[in-house]
C-alpha cells in the first residue's frame, strides 16, 4: 500500500501549501478507491484526500458501514493525521473498529481504531 500512496501523491494539487496528501479507502468487498488533495485559491473550496477517497466510493454506489480500512500518506517527515472535518467524515461511515493507518514516505506508520480518533463524535443521534 505504501508505493501506491507514494506514486499517487504525485497526483495531488496543492500549489498553495505544497503540502501533498494521498488516501486510499479500501472497502469491505477489498474494492479500493483513491483520494488526494485538490486545494482553491479560495481556501475553503479545497477538499483533502481523505474526503476525496471516501466520496468517491459513495459515488460508485458503497454505503455506511461498507468500509474496511484508510490509509493516508502525507509528504513530510511526520506521520500526519486526518483533520477533525475527515475525522467526522470517517466517523459517520466507518464502523469504530476499522482502522485508519496513517503513513509517511519513510515507511513509519500508526494505527489507530475509528473509535481512537473520533472518541466523542457528532452522529445522528445529536440531531434527534
Amino acid at each position: 500500500m505504501r508505493e501506491k500512496l507514494v506514486k499517487l501523491l504525485e497526483n495531488s494539487y496543492s500549489p498553495y501549501s505544497n503540502f501533498r496528501v494521498a488516501a486510499i479507502v479500501v472497502m469491505k468487498d477489498g474494492k479500493e478507491f483513491v483520494g488526494v488533495n485538490t486545494e482553491n485559491a479560495s481556501y475553503g473550496a479545497s477538499i483533502c484526500a481523505e474526503r476525496c477517497a471516501i466520496t468517491s466510493a459513495i459515488a460508485h454506489g458503497y454505503k455506511k458501514h461498507d468500509f474496511e480500512k484508510l490509509y493516508v500518506m502525507c509528504d513530510n517527515e511526520k506521520i500526519g493525521m486526518p483533520c477533525f472535518i475527515c475525522r467526522q467524515v470517517i466517523s459517520e461511515l466507518f464502523e469504530k473498529d476499522k482502522l485508519v493507518v496513517a503513513m509517511n514516505p519513510k515507511g513509519e506508520e500508526l494505527t489507530y481504531k475509528v473509535e481512537e480518533l473520533c472518541p466523542y463524535p457528532f452522529s445522528e443521534d445529536d440531531l434527534k
